[in-house]
């Protein structure tokens, strides 16, 4: 799982708190992607991760909340790296090249594993619901991120669009690689996402 980007304004404290939760998070995941998600108990989870049942509930409230957690630090870095891509760059392009950056990685370091979660966040109700409000979350902050590099102070209809546009693609490059089992290549599958998606608003 991609690690948040460690803010310098956290106290020790605060850091290893972090790190704890990664770490937590990172073998409840593998886990969950092995096993399934309703076929694992939260017990078994916080085996997995060698610590007990109510130091995990210290980090998560629940199953959900750890699936979630890595989305948030997916969404978080797409963000970031939109933020940090040249400000000529169309939106699309800046997008595009922010989710290679962020995911990619992960992808090839453990297909299994990231297959698995992807098709989690499909098809279990509770986490489907969630992942939308965080494609809600992304939608909006991409818009803000998109508005800054063009020096407005505020989003316009065509980074509210831009950014819309961008996430269906990541959205449906994401379903369309699950569906692969992971066999396509993840980086031809993001560009010929974008590119359909860019392409269907063409008329």
């Amino acid at each position: 799982m991609r690690r948040r980007t460690e803010d310098p304004g956290l106290t020790l404290a605060e850091r290893k708190r972090q790190l704890v939760r990664d770490e937590l998070a990172e073998a409840a995941l593998r886990l969950l992607a092995k096993q399934g998600f309703e076929e694992t108990t939260v017990d078994e989870l916080a085996a997995a991760a060698g610590v007990s049942r109510r130091t995990f509930f210290r980090y998560f409230a629940s199953k959900e909340d750890v699936v979630i957690s890595s989305v948030v630090v997916v969404t978080e870095g797409i963000v970031a790296e939109v933020a940090a891509r040249p400000a000529e760059e169309p939106p699309a392009v800046a997008i595009r090249e922010a989710v290679k950056i962020v995911t990619l990685e992960d992808f090839a370091e453990d297909r299994a594993k990231s297959v698995a979660l992807i098709r989690h966040t499909q098809n279990i109700p509770a986490l489907r619901a969630r992942f939308a409000e965080r494609q809600d979350l992304l939608r909006d902050d991409l818009a803000e991120v998109l508005a800054r590099r063009a020096g407005r102070d505020k989003p316009a209809p065509r980074d509210q669009f831009a950014a819309g546009l961008g996430l269906l693609a990541f959205v449906g490059a994401l379903q369309y690689w699950a569906a692969s089992d992971g066999r396509a290549d993840p980086a031809a599958v993001l560009d010929a996402a974008f590119e359909e998606a860019g392409q269907a608003f063409v008329v």
